[in-house]
């Protein structure tokens, strides 16, 4: 059965919530139609990767001391060349590059866009769900040429945060503040339809999203919440069950649709990332932007609110426990050494 929502494309919906808004110059909605086309190259790639020659790594390292992917490689270029001379953009930031993407001269705008062209891509190789993550914030000096500064603003002040994700199907879930919805790709015309119209987390669940592979390096604090949830008490509903792709996007959007926890707190096991191992610009803030419009909670492993975080640098490193809101809050208790 085809939903009632069915027909409302991604274009018509974006230009919906700028009606709202008599002040809106469109500048934003014209920055986030340039990301879908972006997306729906990417997504095309994705797809064909088994068959074209986009499987394997691309014989560099990038600024995270990670092997990059062919598709990687691929991503952050597609989205770069959409945006460059957009017109929308002062200045563009990738989880891939260590500095700060100017834009073509003279095409300056009125946003800053910080992306991640593909979390997930040490999975691609096996067919598991990967995607974009971007947060868009608005320069300080619209229309002039933007530098490091403009980028290092807190999620706070974000207007607009969002994915793509590559799956069974490809999905774009985006917020700009009022609310979260989801958008299908129908391969078939290559439009986005809402299929998921005011996504909100449940806000107790019972799942969490953790490596425990890192069990013999995680804190006291991490080792007994986890011990709680795996406790038998079912008035509480436990044990949780565990659910863990190792995909941040994808252990994400499953907690954002079916409600859950994700974990990645500091640890002992790379003191090179003593900070935390996610990303603040490109991962943690932007999708702790979509968890409070839904309903839920990010924090760090010390109780700081993601979204509050002023980053120092653009490569800023975070722990992120981020979901459900009263399991986030549970967990927050632990870590505080309360429960």
């Amino acid at each position: 059965m085809i939903k009632e929502s069915y027909g409302i494309t991604v274009s018509r919906h974006i230009l919906d919530s700028q009606r709202l808004h008599p002040e809106a110059t469109g500048d934003l909605s014209g920055l986030l139609s340039e990301l879908i086309v972006a997306a729906k190259t990417i997504s095309a790639e994705v797809n064909m990767a088994g068959l074209g020659d986009c499987l394997g790594q691309a014989g560099k390292t990038n600024i995270q001391g990670e092997k990059v992917q062919k598709l990687d490689e691929f991503a952050n270029n597609a989205i770069k060349r959409r945006m460059a001379a957009s017109g929308y953009v002062a200045i563009m930031t990738s989880e891939e590059e260590a500095d700060a993407i100017p834009v073509v001269a003279g095409q300056e705008g009125k946003y800053t866009l910080a992306f991640d062209p593909l979390d997930g891509s040490t999975n691609i190789d096996v067919n598991v769900s990967i995607g974009t993550i971007f947060s868009i914030h608005r320069a300080h000096n619209g229309g002039l040429p933007g530098g490091e500064v403009d980028l290092l603003q807190p999620g706070r002040q974000q207007v607009a945060a969002g994915y793509i994700i590559y799956g069974s199907s490809t999905m774009l879930v985006y917020t700009t503040g009022e609310g979260v919805h989801g958008f299908t790709l129908d391969p078939t015309v290559g439009e986005f339809y809402l299929s998921h119209p005011d996504i909100r987390m449940p806000a107790r669940s019972k799942y969490y999203s953790v490596n425990e592979g890192n069990t013999a390096y995680w804190h006291p604090e991490m080792h007994r919440y986890v011990s709680h949830l795996k406790e038998v008490d079912r008035p509480t509903g436990r044990p949780y069950s565990a659910r863990y792709i190792g995909s941040l996007v994808a252990d994400f959007h499953r907690n954002l649709i079916v409600g859950g926890i994700f974990l990645y707190p500091r640890d002992t096991k790379d003191t090179t990332k003593a900070g935390g191992k996610l990303r603040l610009l490109y991962e943690a803030s932007p999708l702790a932007f979509i968890a409070e419009q839904a309903g839920g909670r990010a924090i760090t492993d010390d109780g700081r609110e993601i979204m509050d975080i002023v980053p120092d640098s653009l490569h800023q490193r975070v722990p992120l426990i981020i979901g459900s809101k009263l399991e986030v809050d549970l967990a927050a208790e632990y870590f505080a050494g309360k429960s």
